[in-house]
């Protein structure tokens, strides 16, 4: 593939058609499951975040879908970006995985002595843990009291009875277990296998050029360091094997010029690219979106400088055609819009948004306005 621009396109035109792809403008009519599908992961530290990022994506919502979603088994929770918890597609996430578990992190010598196991160990161990878990979800003491009844895995109980940490963090990225629905507040989990939409973990080197593919899908046009942030330093998939990956895709992946940036998209989405119009529209987005994330905070062109701790920081931006230029705040039913950005503040458009808010929420709210 060449490093010289097919088409050229303004930054405004590439927002307004990731907007789309994103199901923020115009607002999407996916499923839970099609929402977290399209945007390949969605970050649930915070389930109430969480389920704002997907519903604010839908049309037509109701709170407590994301946890039903879960627990009919339509999207999956696992250990993956920066080892965080994501919500992830059943089809798809084995992608994810796959990269992140490309790194054998329980060979390290540090793991290796710490839990006494060793790289060999691990077929066993993980075999004991499905077993346990073939009867119903678990959580994690007991879990571990289900393991530790074999000698090999006696000295893990402590380890179990402390939270497990980062232990438990390779049985989901190699596709042995994931979240399960939370009994009395406390996180379980259960058998992958047993979703009969899983897909399972593909090789690295199948998964690789499929994860690179579904981010331009859904974050085009986008550099190669935008590649890097995202798969190589959300899942440690490694430089070299993108820079490879990359390559392989060829012709398949067009070079844009969007005001002077190399960016790139799927072959097959350069018309609609080329055809988009600007964008207009206002969002009020939790923090840690994946609007935000998924480039990155670095990327000026979403996040500008003087605002990017605050994205850092969880802080839930305002994004007016596709661009940080405030944050929200909702402190019981008053919503304070705080504005940060040079250009005029679009009020009739931030009431709008924060009524949408008040009805995705399900309360009246008031709006304040600070400049």
């Amino acid at each position: 593939m060449g490093t010289s621009t097919e088409v050229s396109v303004t930054w405004a035109q590439a927002l307004a058609w990731r907007m789309e792809r994103q199901l923020l403008d115009p607002v999407g009519s996916e499923s839970v499951a099609g929402v977290v599908r399209r945007l390949g992961a969605v970050l649930s530290m915070d389930e109430s975040l969480a389920e704002l990022a997907v519903r604010t994506r839908r049309a037509t919502s109701g709170s407590g879908e994301l946890a039903a979603a879960l627990a009919d088994g339509e999207v999956i929770k696992a250990f993956a970006f920066r080892g965080s918890m994501h919500y992830l597609s059943p089809e798809e996430g084995g992608i994810y995985l796959a990269l992140r578990s490309a790194g054998r992190q329980w060979e390290l010598p540090s793991w290796v002595e710490y839990y006494r196991l060793s790289p060999s160990d691990w077929p066993d161990f993980r075999a004991a843990v499905r077993a346990a878990l073939s009867d119903r979800p678990l959580t994690v003491v007991e879990l571990g009291r289900a393991v530790t009844r074999h000698r090999s895995y006696r000295h893990l109980k402590p380890v179990f009875d402390e939270g497990a940490g980062t232990l438990i963090k390779p049985l989901t990225w190699q596709g042995d277990m994931s979240f399960g629905p939370p009994r009395d507040g406390r996180h379980t989990f259960q058998r992958l296998d047993s979703n009969p939409r899983w897909g399972g973990i593909p090789d690295v080197d199948d998964a690789g050029p499929r994860a690179i593919t579904a981010y331009f899908r859904t974050y085009g046009p986008a550099t190669l360091d935008n590649v890097h942030y995202w798969l190589g330093n959300g899942l440690s998939a490694g430089a070299q094997r993108i820079k490879t990956w990359f390559s392989e895709l060829g012709d398949r992946l067009v070079a844009v010029d969007v005001e002077g940036t190399a960016a790139y998209v799927v072959r097959e989405d350069v018309d609609a690219l080329e055809a988009t119009v600007a964008s207009e529209a206002v969002r009020f987005l939790p923090g840690h979106d994946q609007w935000v994330i998924g480039p990155g905070t670095k990327d000026v062109h979403v996040t500008p400088a003087s605002r990017r701790d605050l994205m850092t920081r969880k802080a839930n931006p305002v994004i007016v055609a596709g661009v940080v230029c405030g944050t929200w705040a909702r402190r019981g039913d008053e919503v304070t819009v705080t504005w940060l950005d040079e250009r005029r503040r679009p009020d009739e458009a931030i009431e709008r948004e924060s009524s949408r808010l008040a009805d995705l929420l399900g309360r009246d709210l008031r709006l304040s306005l600070i400049s």
